[in-house]
């Protein structure tokens, strides 16, 4: 038995027509604001005034339902953007700078733990010059004693 096996998966599906649920949830948000731009001013108010919210609006909505930018959506696009403005350009390097604030109740702990450590670490040393007599002479006993 065949399968049909997707091609594309990195595709969204289509719900309606060429339209996707993430479209349609945009448009629909979109939609609302600017009908209720509308609505509220097209009462009090003549043609010029309320097109102007309502026109920024629509475009804004298309703008982040429809348009992609380098291939990526226009949210995407628009994140990138800030993202580049806020980050500095360049980076410097400063030596110590990657370590992690300790609190001074920390610091304390961490001083008494890393005593000991030293302390451990100068008794197995002598451990250690043996264990490079045992490998420089191949593990044989008769080396050692020479």
């Amino acid at each position: 038995m065949q399968y049909k096996v997707p091609q594309d998966v990195q595709r969204e599906d289509t719900i309606i027509g060429p339209l996707t649920l993430r479209q349609m949830i945009i448009l629909g948000a979109g939609g609302g604001i600017a009908y209720s731009i509308y609505v509220s001013l097209a009462k009090k108010y003549f043609i010029e005034i309320w097109l102007g919210p309502v026109a920024i609006v629509s475009v804004i909505t298309l703008a982040f339902a429809f348009l992609k930018i380098h291939s990526q959506s226009f949210y995407q696009f628009l994140m990138n953007l800030i993202q580049y403005t806020i980050v500095p350009k360049k980076r410097y390097w400063i030596q110590g700078s990657g370590r992690p604030f300790i609190s001074p109740f920390q610091s304390l702990m961490y001083f008494k733990k890393s005593h000991k450590y030293k302390k451990a670490e100068k008794k197995d040393f002598t451990k250690i010059n043996e264990l490079t007599q045992i490998v420089d002479s191949y593990g044989k006993k008769d080396l050692l004693k020479k």
